[in-house]
Formats: structure tokens, C-alpha cells, sequence
């Protein structure tokens, strides 16, 4: 078993999952990072910018990746915002069942939350961070996405109010394979 953190850009799931990885002594991977290797070292927004800002193109990527390590054992996954999605004929984002399935099949899947106004503020000054659209704010995306990652979710914490290392400790409290 595994264990997948999901939830909104820049609500500490790659915090969280260092945290996890000190505790539990698991390896820890990052599918951002991975879909970058597989794509020679590109990131996000030059992926994107290749493709003509077409997300479909990065979603496909992503399911790539996620088809792969979720395959693997005790290990911590560290996913996009965005592995909730996919987008439908008309660009729309919907529910991943394909990505969610795999990575539920053989994953622990803990939903990391947070205040999504604070969350846009802070992605919104990063530069490696690629606009999710031109036409819909960052917040909205966010708030749109969290019946989705509520979907998936075997566990949900809130970031705001709880350090790394004690949301390391409740994950690993809550997660059967960590025991």
C-alpha cells in the first residue's frame, strides 16, 4: 500500500510528504517532478506552452505517470492539484476515474486542505506555476475541484491549523499499511 496526497496547489502536500517520508522511512515521489524527467527535464509551464496551453496534453502526461507508481509498494505520492482531473470534449475539468482508481487501487489516499483565497494568493506569485485558465480565477478552480478530491479521499486533514510533522503522525496513525 501506499500513500497519496491530493489537494489544491500550494496546501503543503510536498511538505507533508517529507514529513511522511522522515516518519515512515517510505521513498517519497513527486509526479510533477517525474512527468518533468520523462519529459526531458521540462517543466510544467514549458510543457504547456509546447502544447499551446492545451491542458489535455499535461493531463495525459500525468496519467502516464500516476499509471506507473501507482503500481509500486510503500511508497509516498506526492500528486499535482490537478490529479483529481481530467477535461471532457469541451475542455471542462471532470472527475479523473482513471487516475483516482489506480492510485486508490493500491493507495491510502489523504486529502491535504486549506483556505483556497490564501492558497491562489500564494501560487499566484510563482512563477513555476502555470495558470490553470485564462478565463476562470485560480479560487474558483479550487473550489470547484474539492468535491473531487472529497470523492477520492480516504482521510482529509486541514493544513492551516496542524504543523507537517503532527499531519505526518495522523496520516501514519490512520493509514493500515504504516502500522
Amino acid at each position: 500500500m501506499n500513500i497519496v496526497l491530493i489537494g489544491p496547489r500550494g496546501v503543503g502536500k510536498s511538505s507533508v510528504g517529507r514529513a511522511l517520508g522522515r516518519l515512515s522511512k517510505w521513498p517519497l515521489l513527486s509526479t510533477d517532478l517525474l512527468i518533468r524527467y520523462e519529459n526531458q527535464g521540462r517543466a510544467i509551464p514549458e510543457i504547456l506552452q509546447a502544447a499551446a496551453g492545451d491542458w489535455r496534453i499535461f493531463r495525459e502526461l500525468e496519467w502516464a505517470v500516476v499509471e506507473k507508481i501507482a503500481r509500486l509498494d510503500q511508497i509516498i505520492i506526492d500528486t499535482g492539484g490537478g490529479v483529481v482531473v481530467d477535461l471532457d470534449d469541451d475542455g471542462q475539468e471532470i472527475y479523473s476515474t482513471r487516475k483516482m482508481t489506480a492510485l486508490k487501487q493500491h493507495g491510502f489516499v489523504v486529502h491535504l486542505t486549506g483556505d483556497p483565497a490564501r492558497l491562489a494568493a500564494w501560487t499566484s506569485r510563482d512563477p513555476g506555476r502555470p495558470a490553470l485558465s485564462a478565463r476562470v480565477s485560480e479560487e474558483a478552480i479550487m473550489r470547484r475541484r474539492a468535491a473531487f478530491y472529497h470523492q477520492a479521499a480516504d482521510l482529509t486533514l486541514d493544513t492551516a491549523t496542524t504543523r507537517c510533522a503532527e499531519l505526518a503522525a495522523i496520516i501514519l496513525r490512520h493509514c493500515p499499511a504504516a502500522g
